[in-house]
């Protein structure tokens, strides 16, 4: 990929890790290929620099564009080290192994272990979608499995997606980027700001007044899946709370795809965050036993979980 204006050169030397290359970038951080100095193994580190309020100056350093911005660079690189301990207390083969995080040139870097294979997100664009059944089912447990155990530490992800999904050779997925982790809330209080991504952010994460819990991952899970059917993103949840013109799973996929799988797509796409499977868990049991939505969970009159917005938005 082109490297960005303010990307760090090849051969820079922070702590000891000597950057490669970078290989990514998003609206608050820089990712780089490099490779530890110590025992030569090949890392891959996150540099925090958001680009609406910081560049880097001629001496490497990260500095801020705008004083008035101070406060917010700041908030910002307590978040990116709440990622950072986050992934840390997470041990599991299906998420992405932190090795270190520190500062350094005014700002942060999270060092993570660098694996061979490919992007979701790109394997989907790359083949329009129409993802075998075999590879969804060898794919998604391992996620939900991994989901679990981030919900069990009181933590939700909030941001899956294709893109944050790696495969390794063989298909084993590692789930990537923990920027938007949030602790999992007590009780319903208004919620900090969200990231939200059209087409995999649900319905609550658009507001102030949503809920956000385990079903909100579930959610962006069933929105993944169906993105490997279908090849592009699903219409955003917005857009299916004011009306919704989402053909089902289970009609649009019938002839490509096992009638338990696009169930589970189904339910775990509901608008209304009531109707979803409310853990990682229940997914995960319903995909390995092929029973697929229980008939008690069928969608019910009213919209008990909207007018929950609704009527904290008013």
């Amino acid at each position: 990929m082109p490297e960005s204006r303010d990307s760090l050169p090849a051969g820079t030397v922070i702590d000891c890790y000597s950057i490669i290359k970078q290989i990514g970038s998003g609206g608050f951080s820089l990712i780089y290929l490099a490779v530890d100095e110590d025992d030569q193994d090949q890392v891959v580190i996150k540099e925090y620099l958001p680009r609406r309020l910081a560049t880097r100056n001629g001496e490497l350093k990260v500095a801020i564009s705008d004083r008035d911005q101070l406060d917010n660079f700041h908030k910002g690189r307590k978040l990116f080290f709440q990622e950072a301990k986050a992934l840390a207390t997470l041990r599991h083969r299906n998420i992405v192994n932190v090795r270190t995080f520190f500062l350094c040139n005014n700002t942060a870097y999270l060092v993570m272990d660098y694996e061979h294979g490919k992007n979701l997100g790109g394997y989907i664009k790359k083949h329009g979608g129409n993802l075998s059944g075999n590879l969804i089912m060898t794919v998604f447990p391992q996620v939900l499995d991994a989901l679990s155990l981030i919900h069990g530490k009181g933590h939700l992800h909030l941001d899956i997606k294709p893109s944050n999904i790696h495969l390794r050779p063989g298909g084993s997925p590692l789930l990537l980027d923990f920027g938007a982790v949030h602790q999992m809330a007590t009780s319903r209080r208004r919620q900090s700001s969200q990231v939200v991504t059209p087409g995999f952010s649900p319905v609550e994460q658009y507001y102030s007044s949503g809920y956000v819990g385990p079903w909100s991952d579930v959610y962006a899970i069933g929105a993944t899946i169906r993105a490997c059917m279908e090849g592009r993103p699903p219409p955003s949840a917005i857009e299916r709370h004011a009306k919704d013109r989402m053909r089902p799973a289970s009609s649009q996929f019938k002839r490509k795809y096992p009638h338990h799988l696009l169930e589970i797509v189904d339910w775990s796409m509901e608008v209304d965050p009531l109707l979803r499977p409310q853990d990682a868990t229940t997914v995960l049991e319903a995909l390995q036993s092929e029973r697929g939505r229980p008939r008690h969970s069928a969608p019910p009159t009213g919209d008990s979980g909207l007018r929950i917005i609704r009527e904290q938005q008013s």
